[in-house]
């Protein structure tokens, strides 16, 4: 009877250490699984609105990559058009937030990122952004600090434009230049510009500008002094000309006079540019997804290379032709998309 009794109380025991051990294992799967499904907070700044495809371009990467939104990551989008103070607020406010990384767009907007988390542990990962001569990173193959990014090739850009031109129009004489004044990211491209058009001869009417009452009275300048004998008009990488009012003063000049405008491609009425060169903006944003990927999984991101986005070419052929612009075989080669 008693060794029955003893029996029975040792399998009590056995059982009872069964069912702790089970316990245990449940509570450390449990961890281990919690571990596996983390969930990363991005903060993106879209600071141009005309370009918030990028943001669409990278959250799909993203997703490829295997970042599920609401399951193992979340995002924060705020979409600003050019105002470095909201810049400043939203970007603060990551911060505040702690999240795990800051994805920001374009140069001004990420110049603002650098900023403000210097001496944070938040990583940046910029895209869109012209970075020569912006102190953004310390070089391209070692960005330094807790940024890296895709670059946006912007001077680049600017003389590509430039030698498209002068191959559709061979005898351009005198080109319109209109730019954001005080943008930062001008110089580089009109240093490395002015020196190009001096070598070809070519004489540049340069325009800074804030609004579109500015780049309408330069042209009612130009007619008033009886000076309307210009070939072109140029775009730089910047934002000016992208804003409605001050295309819509470009067009109405180039309308009257049949002047060709050419950079960025833009409509408005019947007036239309006659190309544009810029980078393809989804392709610009799913270039940062794998660099964030990396950061996201604990590389630093000083260490990632910055990539570099390429150039995306429109050209419009039924414009060239209302214009009575030929465009060469050879260039029309080299457009990613024809409009006819």
């Amino acid at each position: 009877m008693k060794r029955f009794e003893q029996g029975r109380t040792m399998n009590t025991r056995g059982l009872g250490l069964l069912i702790l051990a089970l316990i245990m294992t449940l509570l450390v799967s449990s961890c281990g699984g919690a571990e596996e499904t983390k969930s990363y907070r991005v903060g993106i700044l879209a600071g141009l609105a005309f370009v918030q495809d990028i943001e669409v371009g990278f959250r799909d990467a993203m997703t490829e990559l295997g970042y599920v939104e609401g399951e193992n990551i979340t995002y924060d989008v705020e979409i600003v058009d050019f105002d470095i103070p909201t810049y400043q607020n939203i970007l603060q406010q990551f911060v505040a937030d702690e999240v795990d990384l800051i994805v920001v767009f374009p140069t001004e907007a990420t110049i603002e990122a650098k900023n403000i988390t210097a001496g944070t542990d938040i990583p940046v990962v910029f895209t869109f952004a012209l970075i020569e001569d912006m102190g953004v990173v310390d070089s391209i193959q070692e960005p330094g600090g807790n940024i890296t990014g895709v670059r946006y090739p912007g001077v680049d850009i600017t003389i590509l434009r430039y030698e498209m031109l002068r191959e559709i129009m061979p005898d351009v004489d005198k080109i319109v230049v209109p730019y954001q004044a005080g943008y930062p990211i001008i110089p580089p491209q009109l240093d490395l510009l002015r020196a190009t058009a001096e070598a070809d001869g070519v004489t540049l009417l340069e325009v800074p500008a804030s609004t579109a009452a500015e780049v309408e009275a330069f042209f009612d300048d130009l007619v008033a002094s009886g000076d309307t004998d210009v070939d072109a008009i140029l775009a730089l990488v910047d934002p000016l000309v992208t804003v409605p009012e001050v295309f819509a003063a470009i067009a109405d000049f180039g309308t009257e006079y049949q002047v060709p405008f050419a950079g960025v491609y833009n409509t408005a009425g019947d007036y239309s540019s006659i190309f544009g060169v810029n980078v393809e903006l989804l392709s610009s944003g799913a270039l940062a997804a794998p660099i964030a990927d990396k950061v996201l999984q604990g590389t630093d991101p000083g260490t990632i290379p910055v990539a570099s986005a390429e150039p995306y070419i429109e050209i419009n052929y039924t414009m060239t032709q209302a214009l009575g612009l030929e465009v060469p075989e050879p260039v029309l080669a080299t457009a990613d998309q024809i409009y006819r």
